[in-house]
């Protein structure tokens, strides 16, 4: 190996300090949407985002979209409950957001799928039913004891239109949820059996997915609801905007305490006491009227004034214009 050579390798220190150094510029290297590299940030903020797994709603945005269904699916219970005419217990399974699809590969097959479009919102969304709940509410809505239908099958187009009542009476319920929202009308637009089929939404779209759990008789199943996000994003926002206006304006009420002129008339019982020494049972038991207890000396100067049986003053007694009166002498905190 020649002179030439040698000197072109670097040494174990030469390789470090440019790993430190590569190290250093990834950490603080940052660039503009524009592709231009930042050089001065006083005030940048600089936070992670993970372009695989993005995450559309914050902790506080999902915490408030789960209250909000946890209510749709109370109402929603109580509704089926009259419609049917029997217990229909329905619980939140999960919350979330997924793509598009990841969503429809979880679908299982068979299922009877709904697809629906919310006026005046933009996109498509899904209700997906087990056929065995479907089948369970079709034969209560024939007249049946609402028993668990074990087979597993497609619907027929009879069943189908009487579960359509069902998934209508669902979206009314899911629509009456978002307050102060314009009025969302609900309409079905299609149905299918296969997840696999289903191109409502391109892959990538990020869906607002609510599973929930059915529980009539003996009958167990599942029902999905499924949203895009970019067509409740609205929604979410002016509800979130509505909690942070609520929250500001208890705040600014709770820190504005106001004084009414009626408060200066309300009566404080107020007492002038002295802490006599310890005394025994027996002479507590020998006192009668007519006996003198024995003070002891400077006790004057050590008045408790106590306001409504609160310690808040020290006190001295004495005479003031032939009144016995108490002179404050130390707050009490």
């Amino acid at each position: 190996m020649g002179d030439d050579d040698a000197d072109d390798i670097l040494s174990q220190g030469g390789i470090d300090a440019l790993l430190a150094q590569a190290e250093s510029e990834s950490e603080e290297a940052v660039y503009s949407w524009e592709g231009l590299r930042i050089d001065e940030k006083p005030n940048l903020y600089v936070e992670a985002y993970d372009f695989r797994n993005p995450i559309f709603l914050t902790e506080y945005e999902l915490r408030h979209v789960r209250i909000s269904h946890e209510d749709f699916i109370r109402y929603l219970s109580a509704r089926l409950s009259m419609y049917l005419k029997m217990d229909v217990d329905i619980k939140m399974s999960q919350l979330t957001t997924t793509p598009y699809a990841q969503f429809v590969e979880t679908i299982p097959n068979p299922t009877y799928i709904n697809m629906f479009r919310v006026d005046p919102l933009d996109g498509i969304g899904i209700m997906a039913t087990n056929p065995r709940l479907a089948m369970t509410i079709v034969d209560r809505m024939l007249g049946g004891k609402g028993h668990s239908v074990k087979d597993e099958r497609y619907l027929t187009e009879i069943e189908m239109t009487m579960v359509d009542e069902i998934v209508l009476a669902v979206l009314g319920e899911w629509c009456a949820q978002w307050e102060d929202a314009p009025e969302m009308n609900a309409m079905l637009i299609g149905k299918e059996t296969n997840g696999r089929f289903l191109q409502t939404s391109p892959h990538d779209a990020i869906m607002l997915v609510l599973t929930m759990e059915a529980m009539m008789g003996d009958c167990s199943e599942a029902m999905q609801l499924a949203i895009p996000y970019y067509a409740i994003e609205t929604l979410i926002k002016r509800m979130e905007a509505k909690h942070k206006h609520s929250a500001l304006a208890a705040a600014s009420h709770s820190k504005e305490a106001r004084w009414f002129d009626s408060f200066s008339k309300i009566g404080v019982k107020t007492t002038a006491e002295w802490t006599l020494e310890q005394v025994s049972v027996s002479d507590v038991v020998s006192l009668k009227i007519g006996d003198f207890i024995e003070l002891p000396p400077g006790i004057i100067e050590r008045t408790e004034v106590k306001m409504e049986g609160r310690h808040k003053y020290m006190g001295e007694i004495g005479i003031q214009n032939n009144h016995v009166a108490v002179e404050l002498k130390e707050k009490i905190n």
